[in-house]
Parts: C-alpha cells; structure tokens; sequence
C-alpha cells in the first residue's frame, strides 16, 4: 500500500527543488544583467532581458521561440487571445507569428526578468523526429493543425534544463564545449513537458503550416498567395485555408498582412522611416500602406512613430 506521507512529501520535495532552481536562475539573470536592458549572451540563440517600467502591448513578431520570466509578467495577444506568463508558466512560440506583446506592471519594484531561448529548426526537427520514431508514431502525420502559441509550467525537467544551460555563463570554455549540448537538453525537456504536443507538431511529421510560415516570413518583400502557400506542402486550397486558421486563428491572406505590418511597425519603432519601413515589408504604394496600417493600429504610421520608441528586441 503506498505510504501517504510519500505521496504528499515527493511532490513537496520537487517543488522546492524547483523554487530553488528558480532563484539561482533568477540570480544569474540579475548578475549579468543588473540594469534594464537586453543582452545576447555568448550562448547562441540566448538573450536576457530586464524591464523596470511599463510596456504596453504593441505589435511584435515572434519567432520561434521559448520566453521564460523569473519576475514578474508578459502578455502576449494573438487573433485577440491574451495569453500571459510569468513565474509559473513559460511561453512556446513553435512557430513564426504576428502577435501584440508588453509588459505592462512592469516596475522598478517589480522588474520583468527573463530570459528568451530561439529555436534551432534543425536540432528541434531532429529531436521531434527522434522521440516519435521511439514511440512508434513516426510517419503518422498529426491530423490538427499546429498551435501558434503554448503556455507550459515549470516542471522539473525544464527548469533543471534551464538552469544548466545558464550556468554556462560563468565559464566561457564550458560555454564553448558544452552549450550546444544544454541547449539540446533544454529543447526535449520542452518536447515533453506541457508544450510539447505544440512543439511536435510544429517540427514533427505533418508540420505544413509551420513549414509554410517559415516560407512566407522570408518573402514578406514578394507577393504570395494562397494557392502559391498550399502548393508549397502539396495540398489543396480549401484543405489549407481549414488548417492554416487553426494553427494561427487568421486566414492566410490575413496572416501574411499581419506580418507585413507588425514587421513595419517594428521598424518604424526602431527608427527606421515610413518609406523604408513600406519598402522593407513589400509595399509599393504609400498611402496603401498608410491606409492599412491606420486601419490596423488606429493610428498613422508616422503617428506611430512619434509616439513609439520601444526596443523591439524587449518584446
């Protein structure tokens, strides 16, 4: 008979070993990143991030990536689902998406600390595959659409994964040799926590429209349209019209708008002007651009620009 005292100490125990892998975590962040800022560390892939004043939402693109808080809390809003986390959850983002993000408690008091992990496709690819294959469910391609976005807690795998990865910064040789190797560590602890069924199929067999997101967001310059997206991945227009406002909640030609504009919002914030900003997202016409991006924002693009000055890389 199992002894309840067990039953109730074990998960007692792991929480705590969590907690305190958790204030190491949030130690190191602190150390190599003392003052408000973003930094990319000697890791690649790997930045820290420290925000001592509110950020409102504003438009932002998320690759694919993990963003874990150690202090206080980030909203994420895609297709006007707000997704928050902070110390109990972290955010997957398995694919390429156009979404609004901030920070708006963040405080002097209440600092948001964090750290952002990109995805390496290749290495997530090849673990998705691995871990399938050793389930026996290689070559059954996933019937539901990916999940743009995926919330996950901090169970011990991660968090253990996490912290050995960061411990890495305090010795520049084992940053070297071992970082690829944590970084790895660090992908499969999310392949099989709460995220991991987002995360396989994004990478895994039947990953069209991840893989048709990859596509679009290095043509954000070119036209493109549905039928040229569905003949990338081999099915029909009406099958991917379906399977593409699942995973992202927009219809394609929504989507690749959403991305021309939140990438040219990006831009201007960061000083980059109007024109250029058109030009870089595909634009031809100003004033069309003008147009939807005040149909979008509710503001013109230069208005945007006089009143944003937000360090892109923070959201």
């Amino acid at each position: 008979m199992p002894d309840p005292l067990n039953t109730i100490a074990k998960p007692l125990y792991r929480c705590k070993l969590i907690g305190m892998s958790k204030d190491h975590i949030k130690a190191l962040i602190e150390r190599h990143l003392p003052q408000a800022g973003l930094i990319e560390t000697k890791i690649p892939g790997v930045e820290l991030f420290h925000v001592d004043a509110p950020v409102p939402c504003v438009p932002a693109v998320y690759e694919p990536t993990i963003v874990a808080i150690l202090s206080g809390a980030k909203e994420a809003v895609l297709g006007g689902e707000r997704h928050v986390y902070n110390t109990s959850k972290y955010l997957l983002s398995p694919m390429t998406m156009p979404v609004e993000a901030g920070a708006p408690q963040a405080s002097a008091d209440t600092p948001l600390l964090g750290v952002k992990i990109a995805l390496n496709s290749r290495v997530m690819t090849e673990l998705t595959i691995e871990l399938e294959s050793a389930a026996g469910a290689i070559g059954r391609p996933e019937k539901s659409a990916p999940q743009g976005l995926a919330l996950a807690s901090w169970d011990r795998g991660f968090t253990q994964a996490l912290l050995r990865l960061l411990e890495l910064l305090d010795n520049p040789v084992e940053m070297a040799v071992l970082g690829p190797g944590r970084l790895r560590e660090l992908y499969y602890a999310v392949l099989q926590g709460d995220a991991g069924f987002a995360a396989r199929r994004a990478f895994g067999v039947g990953s069209e429209i991840a893989r048709t997101i990859d596509y679009v967001a290095t043509r954000l310059n070119a036209p493109v349209t549905i039928d040229e997206m569905a003949a990338q991945v081999g099915m029909s227009r009406a099958a991917f019209h379906r399977r593409f406002k699942q995973a992202t909640t927009m219809s394609p030609i929504q989507f690749v708008k959403s991305m021309r504009l939140n990438n040219a919002a990006m831009k201007i914030a960061g000083g980059m002007s109007v024109s250029e900003a058109a030009w870089d997202v595909g634009y031809e016409s100003a004033s069309q651009f003008s147009r939807e991006f005040k149909r979008m924002y509710g503001q013109s693009p230069r208005q945007w620009g006089i009143e944003t000055r937000i360090p892109v890389g923070l959201m």
